[in-house]
């Protein structure tokens, strides 16, 4: 039986600064020909786009609708897709990562995908611009366009999966790895075992105490980051 790995992309596997919140508000003012409010951003961390997208427009008293929210994504993603060149001059691969993503790449026993908040184009953008995009199979992963919430991308993630590779996936298969707790949530409810990694906003006592299984301080001892994501899938609960 194979591990199907999936990798949260934002602070856990690269960095993109504050170039993400410069695209955001460009998308924002030329969809509803608002200025995006200083204080009229919902956090980022460990949400979905749709959550961050709705949230924002509620914020700014702007009615939500499917077709606003459609047009909103669009123009973002369009602006990552335009940018590749400044995600890589202003962002960052975190220490490890490429390393870690290589060294599962190459075993056939493992899986390897994302559930990320960020919508499926701007996650392959991101990791595009670090050459990080040959090392996971976006067709069985799970985004942010998907639901609102995380936990249910975990099962999305695992019937994809299952319907390219022809097996099931569950709880004992299905390793998400990822830095806030909101990660850490998204895999116990969703149906996944947890390796966090102490590279965002959350330290380590943080994640241990929302119940992550392991906890990395960050990706760059391999040897470690591997035994302990597909240690962590071994073993049953």
């Amino acid at each position: 039986m194979r591990t199907l790995v999936l990798w949260d992309i934002d602070h856990t596997l690269l960095a993109v600064g504050p170039l993400t919140r410069t695209i955001y508000e460009s998308a924002f003012t030329t969809v509803t020909g608002r200025t995006l409010a200083a204080h009229g951003v919902p956090s980022f961390a460990g949400r979905t786009d749709r959550a961050i997208i709705t949230e924002t427009l509620l914020m700014h008293g702007i009615e939500t609708s499917e077709p606003l929210l459609q047009r909103l994504c669009h123009e973002f993603a369009t602006g990552f897709g335009a940018r590749i060149q400044e995600i890589r001059e202003h962002g960052r691969v975190l220490p490890g990562a490429r390393e870690a993503l290589k060294a599962l790449a190459n075993r056939t026993d493992v899986v390897q995908s994302v559930l990320t908040g960020n919508m499926r184009p701007i996650a392959i953008s991101k990791l595009a611009a670090f050459s990080l995009d040959e090392y996971v199979d976006f067709e069985v992963g799970a985004y942010g366009l998907d639901h609102g919430e995380r936990a249910p991308l975990v099962r999305l993630a695992q019937l994809r999966a299952a319907e390219k590779y022809g097996e099931p996936f569950d709880e004992h298969s299905t390793v998400l790895v990822g830095d806030t707790p909101h990660d850490v949530r998204a895999g116990h409810h969703g149906g996944a075992r947890v390796v966090a990694v102490a590279t965002g906003a959350s330290d380590e006592a943080t994640l241990r105490q929302v119940g992550a299984e392991l906890v990395l301080p960050d990706l760059s001892d391999t040897p470690t980051v591997i035994t302990s994501i597909l240690g962590t899938a071994s073993e049953p609960s």
